[in-house]
Order: structure tokens, then sequence, then C-alpha cells
């Protein structure tokens, strides 16, 4: 009966002790070192185009971005933050108290809902800001807000909704820390805003301590923005 061929582990120990390995051992080993190297090569080529790639790409991107259009959003929000009369921040660059209208208890869809919130127009695009610091309590899309962000002050006694957004800025995401005044997104038309109707709705909820993102008591934004009674 013949022996079985000697391990790979065998022949290892028969060179560690000095013996010489055997010409399979040997061609074995070749083999494995001549596919690594492949491995290393193929790899080192594929990071290589990856990178040539991704250069390419922020190469277009630049080219294509309309001029002006960032240096307009970083001088709009370099600009002094408006100030309300209640000490929020108006949440829209550059609209004036004046122009912001009490829209709370408006008919939706044909009546089967009352608006609550405020409705604030302005360019699409324009950057939006947080009315108060607060933390990111829940960044969400839904079929009626659009891309939303829901933002807890921190002594979490209030929230506020920011809804209709085209984009977030960088870096806001759940459990974010945002300062007043700070951009957080960019006015859109998502959701049931309608195609071209750009606007942000700005609310506003009174909170229990218990309470999470979506509940909480609506109030009108209102008279915090402009400092006015309501006749609502």
């Amino acid at each position: 009966m013949n022996e079985p061929p000697p391990s790979q582990d065998f022949e290892r120990h028969r060179e560690a002790a000095g013996g010489a390995a055997s010409p399979d051992s040997r061609h074995r080993s070749e083999r494995a070192g001549r596919g690594r190297a492949r491995k290393a090569g193929l790899f080192f080529g594929a990071f290589i185009l990856m990178l040539g790639i991704a250069a390419a790409s922020m190469v277009r991107f630049t080219d294509d971005r309309p001029p002006g259009v960032i240096a307009d959003v970083v001088e709009r929000v370099k600009a002094p933050r408006a100030l309300t009369p209640s000490g929020l921040t108006v949440p829209v660059v550059g609209v004036p108290l004046t122009s912001i209208a009490d829209t709370w208890g408006q008919s939706r869809a044909d009546g089967a809902r009352l608006h609550q919130g405020t409705d604030i127009a302005a360019a699409a695009g324009t950057p939006v800001l947080a009315a108060t610091p607060g933390i990111v309590d829940k960044v969400f899309e839904s079929v009626a807000g659009g891309r939303t962000l829901y933002i807890r002050s921190s002594d979490r006694r209030w929230s506020f909704y920011y809804a209709h957004l085209a984009a977030y800025a960088p870096g806001i995401g759940e459990g974010v820390r945002v300062a007043a005044g700070q951009p957080i997104g960019f006015v859109g038309d998502t959701g049931n805003a309608g195609a071209g109707n750009y606007h942000l709705h700005f609310g506003v909820s009174r909170m229990r301590l218990g309470d999470r993102w979506w509940q909480g008591e609506p109030i009108n934004p209102y008279p915090l923005l402009v400092g006015t009674p309501t006749s609502r």
C-alpha cells in the first residue's frame, strides 16, 4: 500500500529543519506567489482607475456649475441674520417680516385639512436657517412635507418643523446640534407643495417632555415671527 504524499505543512517543517522541499511543493509555492502578484497588480490597477474616474467627475461637476451660484449662496448665508420680535431667526434668508403672511388655518386639499404652519415664499434654493438653537430630532421625507426636518429646542419643550426642502445643508443629520441662524437646508417644492410653488412650510409645536417628533401641540408660528397677534 502506497503512503500518501506529504502535506504542505509537513514540507514546510522539513525545510525549517534543513531538509529539501519536494518539486511539487516548490511548484505550488511558485504558483501561489504568481497568483498573489497578479491579484496585487489587479487591485492596484483598479485603484488607479477609480482615482482617475473620481478626478474626472470632480472636474465635470465643477465645470458644469452655473457661474456665481455658490458665491451667491455663501454671500447670502454670511449676511447678518434677521431676528423677529420674539427673538427667533427668520428661517429663510433675505425674507422681510412684512412679506410673511398668516396662513394658519387655511383650507387645504379641498377642505380635507387645515393648514398648521406659516408658508414663507422664496426663490428655489434660498438657504433655510435654524430659527432657534436645538438638536435635529428627525430627518424625514414624507408624501405631504417632502424633505423635512424637525429640530427640538435644547429644553425639549418646543419642536420646529421645516418642510418642502429641496435639499439638506451639508452636515445636517439626526442628533446634530445646530445654532440659531445656521443653514439647515434650501427652499424647494418637494412633497405636496406643487411644482414650482417654492416656499418653506414653517411649523411650531409645544411639546411635553415625553413627546416624540411627530407629537406635540401645533401652534400658530405667525405671531412668533412678526410679533403681532393673529386675527384667527
